[in-house]
């Protein structure tokens, strides 16, 4: 999965990599205080938009990059922050749905996976099979 920040006159988005098992422990840390959620639930939080859950996200990646920069002065419109699933991520939920769902539901779940497969971003870089971003 990747979270995708694109404001308003950049460009080109950026992208990260987001793996909740590859965060360090400051930086997991770091995102239980700010939201006062355990970790498991921010990773579930993060994928159901909660906002905060998001912005802490985003102020740890803006963080590696820019070490002087303060959560305070992390502020997005919400269309300019996504989180996007990879190639490889949606060909796994391809083929779980293949083998658990049938008829119409299963055709329709397809067709949606595969429109969204055409549009991602091909994650080759990554080594072993993709998984979903809950924490364990």
């Amino acid at each position: 999965m990747f979270l995708v920040y694109h404001p308003e006159g950049q460009a080109e988005p950026t992208r990260w990599r987001y793996n909740p098992r590859r965060l360090m422990s400051v930086e997991r840390e770091d995102l239980e205080r700010r939201t006062d959620r355990n970790f498991s639930t921010f990773t579930t939080d993060v994928l159901q938009g909660n906002s905060l859950c998001r912005r802490a996200l985003l102020y740890v990646f803006l963080r590696r990059d820019h070490a002087k920069i303060r959560f305070e002065d992390v502020d997005f419109a919400w269309d300019e922050l996504t989180l996007e699933y990879s190639r490889q991520e949606l060909l796994q939920m391809r083929e779980q749905v293949s083998s658990t769902l049938h008829g119409a539901e299963r055709a329709a779940a397809l067709e949606s996976l595969d429109k969204d497969i055409a549009d991602a971003f091909d994650d080759t870089a990554e080594e072993g099979k993709a998984g979903l971003p809950i924490a364990g």
